[in-house]
């Protein structure tokens, strides 16, 4: 038979780091082949010409250029039509 008393659970405790999401490059800048312009989870931002979409959603440039953005309108799977951002490369 033990002789410790019982000790409470501790929550609260797990800290993970940041994911480093974000726009890398901005509208203006030049790129080279390959280099992350926007590192993000989920389509918040739309690979355009000249740049494509990795597995984890982040956009890179296809070709060197200079990268634009522009607002596009999307249909959804409903039908119904939002804005979202287009990045290409020029």
């Amino acid at each position: 038979m033990s002789h410790v008393k019982a000790g409470g659970t501790s929550k609260n405790n797990h800290n993970s780091p940041g994911q480093r999401l974000g726009v890398k490059l901005f509208g203006g800048q030049k790129v080279k082949t390959g280099q992350v312009i926007v590192r993000q989870t989920g389509l918040t931002k739309r690979a355009g010409n000249g740049t494509f979409a990795s597995r984890n959603f982040t956009i890179h440039a296809a070709k060197d250029g200079v990268i634009k953005f522009q607002d596009r309108r999307v249909r959804l799977f409903t039908g119904k039509t939002v804005h979202r951002t287009e990045v290409t490369v020029e």
